[in-house]
């Protein structure tokens, strides 16, 4: 399946930052998704949700993309793993692109204030 094809076949669920992300030098850290909480999409992530791809996957073959668009990536995803909260990610945006310098200082700003994944 194509990554464009996959693009749009994908549901996206979104998950505001909690005072807990961490964010310093391209790097952050924090839950992008968490356990039977209600989202924005009124939808539940059970535990367990992430295991498979996970397992499968790595974290190296799991892209970190700006707004979903394979054509955007913006760094790569160092760890990512369930735990009984929800899904943590580590990632690292590349400061040697301008989408990503983009991204970073809207991060720190707080102008960007969350994480989507998609499934």
């Amino acid at each position: 399946m194509s990554a464009d094809k996959y693009h749009h076949q994908c549901e996206y669920k979104f998950l505001k930052f909690k005072r807990d992300m961490q964010v310093r030098d391209g790097l952050f850290s924090g839950y992008a998704s968490l356990f039977n909480k209600v989202d924005l999409g009124l939808d539940i992530v059970e535990a367990g949700a992430f295991q498979n791809s996970l397992k499968s996957r790595g974290a190296g073959n799991i892209r970190m993309l700006f707004q979903h668009d394979p054509n955007e990536p913006i760094g790569r995803w160092q760890n990512l793993k369930e735990n009984k909260n929800g899904l943590w990610v580590n990632g690292a945006i590349n400061l040697d692109v301008d989408k990503g310098k983009e991204v970073y200082a809207l991060l720190q700003g707080g102008a960007i204030d969350g994480l989507s994944i998609g499934y």
